[in-house]
Formats: C-alpha cells, sequence, structure tokens
C-alpha cells in the first residue's frame, strides 16, 4: 500500500515502485483519492476536493481520480421513503434536497473543476451527481491538465434502490480519451461487472481504466483484479470513506434498519481504493485505514507486456464467432425535427 506522505525531512512513507520502467515507456504518477462528500454542502465537498487535489499534485500527480458520487454525494443508508406503492412527504423533501445538491452539466461546478485541474496540471476524474432537469445522473466528468473540460460518462445501469434516484446512461456517453499521458477512460461501480460494457472501452483501446465505486467490500478487489488482467489495463478504483458523522445526525437523515446500531464515529463505507497492473499486480493498497491518497507509478510498458499475452478486442478475440453491436446515440425520449426548438411565450 502507498499513501502519499506528509512534507517531511524523514524518507518519504511513499515507496515508488520498480516495474521494471524502461526509458522507451513513460511512466504515469496516478492517485486515487479515498474521502468523503460534504453531505448536503457542495461548495465545501469542492473545496474539499481542491485541498485533496493541491496535495496529490504537490507529489507529483498526473491523474487524479475521485469516488462515485463525490460531487452531491451518495445516499448511503437511505430509501427516500420508498414502499411499493408509496412514497412519503419526508422522503420526497429529502430528494428535493439531493436534488438541489447535484451540478448541471455544463454549470458553475464544472467550471471550477476545469480551473482546478488547469491550475494543478493534472488529468482529473471527478465523480458527481449530474442534474438534467429534474432527473439525477450517477456521472463522472474528465478534465485534462490544462483545464478542458473532456466530457463525462453516464452509470448505465444504477444498482438495486439507486434506480429510484438516478436515471439510466446511454451509449452516447462511453468515451475513451487519447491523452499524451494514455487512453482514459471510466465506468462507475457494479456497471464494472457488465462484460458488454468493458467490451465497448476495450475496443477503443483504454489504458487507464478508472472505477469510481461505492463498493467497499474485500470481493471488489476481485473485480478490479479480473478486468485489469482482461483489459490488459491499468485500473484505479477510488471510493469513499465515511463514519456517520460524514452524515447529517438523524432525524434529519436516516440510515435505514442500521440507524439504532451506529454511533458517530462508526464507518459506514470502508474505502477499499486500490491501483491494479495489467498484469494484475496490486500496486497500492486496498486501503481500509481511513481518507488518503493512494498512488502509484504507472509504467506504460506494462500493457504491452500484458496485451503479448492476452488482447481481448485484438489476437485472443473470434469476431466470426461473437461480436458486439454498441448503440452509441443518444436514446432521447423527445426528439423535434426542428433544428431549433423555441420556448413559446404565453400571450400578453
Amino acid at each position: 500500500m502507498a499513501l502519499v506522505p506528509e512534507a517531511s525531512t524523514e524518507a518519504p512513507v511513499f515507496a515508488e515502485v520498480d516495474m521494471g520502467a524502461d526509458s522507451s515507456a513513460p511512466t504515469v504518477r496516478a492517485t486515487v483519492v479515498q474521502a468523503s462528500t460534504v453531505f448536503y454542502d457542495t461548495p465545501a465537498t469542492l473545496d474539499k476536493a481542491e485541498r485533496f487535489l493541491a496535495e496529490a499534485a504537490s507529489y507529483g500527480s498526473q491523474l487524479v481520480v475521485f469516488p462515485e458520487a463525490f460531487i452531491g454525494g451518495y445516499p448511503r443508508g437511505s430509501n427516500f421513503g420508498v414502499t411499493i406503492g408509496n412514497r412519503t412527504a419526508k422522503g420526497k423533501e429529502e430528494f428535493r434536497r439531493y436534488h438541489a445538491s447535484a451540478i448541471d452539466v455544463p454549470g458553475p461546478e464544472v467550471e471550477r473543476l476545469a480551473a482546478m485541474a488547469g491550475k494543478y496540471k493534472v488529468y482529473l476524474v471527478m465523480g458527481v451527481i449530474e442534474r438534467d432537469g429534474y432527473t439525477l445522473y450517477c456521472t463522472v466528468l474528465s478534465f485534462d491538465s490544462q483545464g478542458r473540460y473532456l466530457g463525462k460518462h453516464r452509470k448505465m445501469m444504477p444498482t438495486a434502490l439507486e434506480r429510484i434516484i438516478w436515471g439510466f446512461g446511454d451509449g452516447s456517453t462511453i468515451p475513451v480519451y487519447d491523452t499524451p499521458i494514455g487512453k482514459i477512460g471510466a465506468a462507475i461501480c457494479w456497471e464494472n461487472r457488465m462484460p458488454l460494457l468493458r467490451t465497448a472501452m476495450y475496443a477503443k483501446g483504454i489504458e487507464i481504466y478508472c472505477a469510481p465505486t461505492a463498493d467497499a467490500r474485500e470481493v471488489w478487489q476481485a473485480s478490479m483484479t479480473h478486468i485489469a488482467l482482461e483489459g490488459g489495463c491499468f485500473v484505479l478504483s477510488a471510493n469513499q470513506f465515511c463514519r456517520r458523522k460524514d452524515y447529517p445526525p438523524p432525524p434529519e437523515y436516516v440510515f435505514s434498519g442500521t440507524e439504532d446500531d451506529l454511533t458517530p464515529d462508526s464507518v459506514v463505507c470502508a474505502g477499499g481504493s486500490a491501483i491494479i497492473s495489467p498484469s494484475g499486480t496490486i500496486l497500492a493498497g486496498p486501503n481500509y485505514d481511513g481518507e488518503a491518497l493512494i498512488s502509484a507509478d504507472l509504467d506504460l510498458g506494462e500493457i504491452a507486456r500484458a496485451k503479448f499475452d492476452f488482447d481481448v478486442v485484438g489476437h485472443y478475440s473470434r469476431p466470426e464467432v461473437l461480436s458486439l453491436i454498441v448503440k452509441d446515440h443518444p436514446a432521447n425520449p423527445v426528439t423535434f425535427t426542428s433544428a431549433t426548438v423555441k420556448t413559446e411565450s404565453p400571450p400578453k
């Protein structure tokens, strides 16, 4: 496990990872952030993100990945007052507050994140809750080191009760960005277990596979290792580390079914963030100890060495037997035939 150290004149805590790099293969310093949202306070969460980003940059990180729903919050433990056939008034108000904490894309928060990426000269991958009208999406935003917004990925399949609060992404937001530090893309939490989505990303040549998540179970590490081996790519998994006190207290916010067993210091999400090489080697993490920056040096030459063994969409594919078609157009519920649609003003 490699944690970014505090400034000190002593030997650094972070151990350089020797993967046999050579001069022909560049090395990229990558960091995953393991930290909690400031729930219901988006400006404070942005301030916290900048503090972590500044610290990661001070240690030479070129790519920084934040957890799922870091901006806007992951509503762990909440059921939003939903039972089959009924939604409570309290649950509807809880959704209103959650909706207010989400961000528009584009919008002022996106502009600030872009400015932060440019200020600290890092590629930034950030988990957010995106507000599109009155529908929310669990989204990842990507920025380059010049402060440019690259685009977004919307989670295609929210898991279980997430489906009552988040919409579904479509094939138009499965980007892989070709950057000077490698081809970067992201999939969120359990959609990483969808083999066809992974295959689509492999076909786009992904080299640095970012996996923001909310899954802190040890079995999650098996999925991350498998993806690294299957895709011949680096996998960067970022999760929040949260205690009960990181969420509003009851009765304002209730962890359904477990609230009575929790103290303010109870861990409600234990992290487990990690960085894994294309050969399946764990380069950093998993960390279950608290908020942290978890970093490793990625020898991009390792990708070619791994692909020599197994290239899932190349020499190890059988397209004459098995193939995939990806519908990568926007799936809009309403399409207007005119080029622009103007909202009519009511008659005076």
